[in-house]
């Protein structure tokens, strides 16, 4: 009888999907897609707009296909269910590809491929959170209209600290992104 039911939990391990076992499935393009991604037309001044219009904040996530941290971000820090309940409730997300060959139009105005705009933002390292300014000047581009840019993956309760301070008015606030993440 133990073997039996070691045997069934054995196959409904294997049935699980891997989102619901905290990992999240790979698409065709090779990035990871969590189903709170904004299908977007990636023009950064309307997805920040609609943002703004219903009280959340834009979120660019820039990664890049095989990124091993990019996996560890959705797999280990994305699928925490607090950050998983703050990002759906305040924030848009548009997924980047680094090497990517979808037009994107910055808030310059300028039209290139996320490659592209990725190289023009400075981007070296995936994955990379983009933090956006609900009012952005449009003669700037996506790095000079960020409140904050997080390289790399942080810990999910850093990551949930920035959400929330973001959320809650970022640079407004007495506090900037590097002393929330150096509190202890």
């Amino acid at each position: 009888m133990m073997q039996i039911g070691l045997a069934l939990s054995l196959v409904l391990a294997l049935l699980t999907p891997p989102a619901l076992a905290g990992r999240m499935l790979l698409r065709d393009d090779g990035l990871h897609k969590p189903d709170w991604l904004k299908n977007s037309f990636k023009v950064l001044t309307e997805d920040i707009q609609e943002a703004a219009e219903e009280g959340r904040h834009l979120l660019l996530i820039v990664e890049q296909r095989g990124c091993i941290y990019c996996a560890q971000l959705h797999n280990q820090v994305l699928s925490d269910p607090r950050i998983d309940r703050m990002i759906r409730k305040h924030f848009d997300v548009v997924q980047v590809d680094l090497f990517g060959s979808t037009e994107l139009t910055d808030i310059d105005g300028t039209v290139l491929t996320e490659k592209r705009a990725a190289s023009k933002w400075g981007v070296t390292v995936t994955p990379m959170l983009v933090f956006m300014s609900p009012v952005p000047a449009t003669e700037k581009d996506a790095t000079g209209a960020t409140i904050a840019v997080t390289p790399g993956v942080l810990k999910a309760n850093d990551l949930l600290a920035v959400l929330e301070w973001v959320q809650t008015g970022g640079p407004t606030s007495s506090q900037n992104v590097r002393d929330i993440l150096s509190r202890e």
